[in-house]
């Protein structure tokens, strides 16, 4: 990685103020000389982009927008990206912006604002963007995120015409908040500059209350989003294929050879994994959120893997399945994996409009609680077992969530409209249950230890019942084993 010009320090501070005229006025770093400084402001072509088209989306932000409008009436809201964070010295983590901004507005760059200011009965909504880099005051080539460094940026004009939205100049936005009456909401927690303009303008149970909205504005998709998260999951399913073509290759190196493999397929066809990719082999599928991906890969043992490619529009897959490395699972395997399926059937049949929320995890769990109660771990009757919750022992997680452009989508959204709610077209969730029998669980017998099971997949609510996004990837034990094999036979031949 290349260095960046050398900053101020107290070996050089001496030339700083020798010439602090000069050096304010050019915007220099000491040692940069004037004659490179006139040289590095002119020369440059033309390269404002005249052809751009409207972000695929834009209609859909746009109805987004106006949503939130009518919540909020009369109220200044402010919905921040974010800033760039410090992984370690001067280099930064990979930048992704705040999902309820880029939900509102389609934008992916840090430091942007969305502002929409009450007029009339409604808000007239303005990007606050980043401009292009000043040559003029040498800001593109000695600031360590200018452009020569990081890449060019949109301009303001072509901001415009891909996001639909007036957009503005984000460096002007502070003093315009701080100068601002009447009420204002923020979304907090994503740009400390942004609240500490508006520090004596908000309340943290007014901002909670414009948080709560937009998570709970994501719960149903609509036909884009639905549309984005088809994608990640076909990208996902050529993912998982990916992994079982090299499962002889991670034998000889490790679980990181999974993750590796995985990883290259979201970053071809996607923007990343959309969450840290559990590749846990043999004991490790009893971790829940196994992500060290370090262990070793066994014949005879299990793989479990859990991962999700995120599209290019933040939108993420999140698919589980658990696969025998050598290809055939062993008795206790099948008998294991066999429950945690009957399970996922009964837990996906119950995902329907009109049904509440909590009824695929009802009847997933009731099926684990028959088999525990029938293999003699637990003591029933099974109403028993379910009313102590005894099953938790080995099923631990409740049986899903919902998915969007977080993998836990819809965190903030209230009691009574998520867990306690009723499902409705478009609402699309995961339903995953699985069995976790711990390496040192003493309770057991000892052929069961060390196996961990889950199967989840990705399920959008329709108008008659739903929809397995992710069918593309078996589930029914003999054909995984089918499936597995027909990769590995493609590899060989």
């Amino acid at each position: 990685m290349a260095d960046e010009l050398e900053p101020a320090t107290p070996e050089n501070e001496a030339t700083e103020a020798e010439e602090p005229i000069k050096q304010r006025k050019n915007g220099l770093y000491p040692g940069v000389s004037d004659e490179l400084a006139e040289n590095m402001k002119s020369g440059w072509a033309d390269t404002e982009l005249h052809d751009l088209r409207p972000i695929a989306q834009a209609a859909e932000t746009a109805a987004r927008r106006a949503a939130l409008s009518a919540r909020f009436p009369g109220d200044r809201l402010v919905i921040p990206s974010g800033n760039l964070k410090t992984r370690s010295n001067d280099t930064e983590y990979p930048f992704r912006a705040s999902v309820e901004y880029a939900y509102l507005t389609g934008n992916q760059t840090e430091d942007g604002v969305l502002v929409l200011e009450p007029r009339g009965e409604g808000h007239e909504a303005t990007l606050y963007l980043l401009p292009r880099s000043d040559r003029e005051n040498g800001e593109f080539w000695l600031s360590g995120q200018g452009e020569l460094w990081v890449g060019r940026r949109h301009s303001l004009t072509e901001a415009e015409k891909l996001y639909g939205i007036p957009v503005s100049d984000v460096r002007e936005l502070a003093d315009k908040l701080r100068e601002a009456t009447g009420p204002v909401r923020v979304v907090r927690g994503h740009d400390a500059g942004i609240e500490a303009a508006l520090t004596d303008k908000v309340t943290a149970e007014r901002d909670e209350e414009l948080r709560v909205f937009l998570s709970e504005a994501r719960l149903v998709k609509d036909a884009f989003e639905i549309g984005e998260l088809q994608k990640a999951v076909d990208s996902t399913v050529r993912g998982f294929e990916d992994v079982v073509r090299v499962l002889d290759k991670a034998e000889a190196t490790s679980e990181r050879y999974i993750e590796g493999t995985f990883f290259l397929r979201a970053r071809v066809e996607g923007n990343d994994v959309g969450y840290g990719s559990i590749c846990a082999a043999g004991p490790h599928a009893t971790t829940l959120h196994w992500v060290r991906n370090d262990g070793p890969v066994r014949s005879g043992d299990l793989l479990l893997l859990d991962a999700g490619v995120e599209t290019h529009t933040y939108y993420t897959a999140d698919v589980t399945r658990t696969l025998p490395i050598n290809g055939r699972f062993s008795e206790i395997q099948r008998k294991i994996y066999d429950a945690v399926y009957d399970a996922q059937e009964a837990g996906i049949a119950a995902v329907q409009p009109g049904g509440k929320y909590r009824d695929f995890h009802d009847a997933a769990q009731r099926v684990l609680a028959e088999r525990l109660v029938a293999w003699g771990l637990v003591e029933g009757p099974v109403e028993r077992v379910l009313e102590l919750g005894l099953q938790r022992r080995w099923t631990l997680h409740g049986t899903g969530h919902m998915l969007g452009m977080d993998v836990h989508d819809c965190a903030a959204a209230r009691v009574e409209t998520y867990v306690d709610g009723t499902l409705e077209p478009g609402m699309v969730l995961t339903v995953e249950p699985g069995l976790y029998f711990q390496a040192d669980d003493l309770t057991v017998p000892e052929e069961y230890r060390g196996i961990g099971v889950r199967i989840e997949d990705d399920i959008l609510v329709t108008e008659d019942g739903n929809r397995n996004l992710s069918a593309a990837l078996p589930r029914r034990s003999d054909e995984v084993e089918l499936w597995m094999a027909s990769l590995k036979g493609a590899v060989q031949s």
